[in-house]
């Protein structure tokens, strides 16, 4: 087994296991098993990382192999919320997150053959607005995913007699913190969604050699758009709070992934 495979099978172990730790702990009230799972996944991103550095410095065009995009995710995912764990204490996010990375790590793995073609022009500009976009824009709301379904649940909790009583002595997070994240994934994201999905279009405009149709691909594209550009104006004019805009965050995110896998598959298709 090379070095590749090694970090690889390592990465899987201590994701998986830190998956399964952190629900268990979850589900049966133990904050030690969601601390040992937390730390097994910041090792886990330690390889992860390690991984990606060899990757793109040993293999020549590996931005080329659309899979490696799949793992990029996993691990901005993962750093992010990192950071909000460190800042704001929401390790509870931990339960999208560490599934996520890990669903994308195998699939960076499974879905070879998947080749980027890029346009013969402005290739840097072109990555860096689209690619690079829409990867943070999908990692935010992966944290307004996780930050929207402790909402709803711990709300549902605390609006019940049934609830708090079987809450026991639980420590209840501040809901405002909740959604405070998804008011963050939100402004953040919409400005960077919008820039990654017209950035694309502006591909046919440095492409002349592709011809531009409408596709489901697109129309999706847009639908997702539109909808988002929905949450954004109903927080930003209107000051939604709470439970309406959590559960319309996780639409959005929900209509992202959906995309994200026709383009897996659009792209594999391709010859």
């Amino acid at each position: 087994m090379g070095l590749f495979d090694t970090l690889h099978v390592l990465i899987i172990i201590l994701y998986g296991l830190g998956t399964v730790l952190f629900l268990t702990g979850v589900s049966v009230d133990n904050p030690r098993l969601k601390r040992i799972a937390i730390w097994m996944a910041v090792l886990g991103f330690a390889f992860n990382t390690l991984d990606l550095g060899l990757t793109l410095n040993h293999t020549p065009g590996a931005l080329s192999a659309g899979n490696i995009y799949f793992n990029i995710i996993g691990w901005s995912a993962l750093a992010l919320y990192f950071f909000l764990w460190w800042r704001l204490k929401l390790e509870y996010l931990a339960i999208t997150a560490l599934p996520f990375a890990l669903l994308l790590f195998i699939a960076s793995l499974a879905l070879g053959g998947i080749r980027v073609v890029w346009p013969p022009h402005l290739t840097a500009l072109f990555f860096g607005l689209h690619i690079g976009s829409l990867v943070l824009t999908l990692v935010a709301l992966l944290m307004a995913l996780g930050a929207g379904i402790a909402f709803l649940y711990y709300n549902r909790k605390l609006k019940t007699k049934a609830g708090l009583a079987a809450m026991g002595g639980q420590t209840v997070p501040s809901l405002d913190k909740f959604d405070s994240v998804n008011r963050w994934a939100v402004f953040l994201g919409f400005p960077l969604y919008t820039l990654g999905l017209f950035s694309s279009f502006s591909w046919y405009i440095i492409a002349p050699f592709k011809p531009f149709a409408w596709d489901i691909v697109k129309i999706g594209s847009l639908a997702v758009w539109f909808l988002f550009a929905f949450l954004f104006h109903q927080r930003v004019v209107l000051g939604w709070r709470g439970r309406k805009p959590a559960i319309l965050a996780i639409w959005v995110f929900a209509g992202m992934c959906v995309s994200l896998i026709h383009h897996a598959i659009t792209f594999r298709a391709m010859p």
